[in-house]
């Protein structure tokens, strides 16, 4: 299997467990070994008090781009630490975008930086993960 077809596996493999991505409509656009970009629509009952989505909905679409790019390489990874800064309001009905780029690995430990962004492509969110590589891994190898 190429690294390629190693991650697409990985990643089918990981969106058929997960079933609080799929509640929330995340899709899996592109994954690719230490990448992944993901997209959910902003629906009415994402929002919050103030009419714009919540922020733990956009932290949980760029925590799920996170787990799909640092497990692309079919060893069972988790987070160590990750935080998030919000950038602008997203209002209901758009279409969030979160692409997840591999920094660092090195050993155990990767660092991943996932951008967010609105349908006309504009930054409302920036998270920095930090994974950990545990036993195992996601599919048989």
């Amino acid at each position: 299997m190429t690294p390629q077809e190693l991650a697409e596996a990985t990643a089918k493999a990981m969106y058929e467990s997960d079933a609080c991505s799929r509640a929330l409509g995340i899709e899996v656009i592109e994954v690719r070994p230490g990448y992944a970009r993901l997209q959910m629509d902003v629906r009415p009952d994402f929002l919050n008090g103030h009419a714009i989505c919540h922020g733990g909905l956009m932290f949980t679409l760029a925590d799920s781009a996170f787990a799909f790019a640092c497990n692309s390489y079919n060893i069972s990874t988790v987070a160590a630490g990750c935080s998030i800064e919000f950038l602008r309001p997203v209002r209901g009905g758009d279409r969030l975008t979160a692409e997840a780029v591999e920094q660092a690995l090195s050993g155990r430990t990767g660092i991943y930086d996932i951008r967010v962004t609105n349908r006309e492509g504009e930054p409302v969110a920036m998270f920095r993960g930090k994974s950990a590589q545990i036993k195992g891994t996601v599919i048989p190898v």
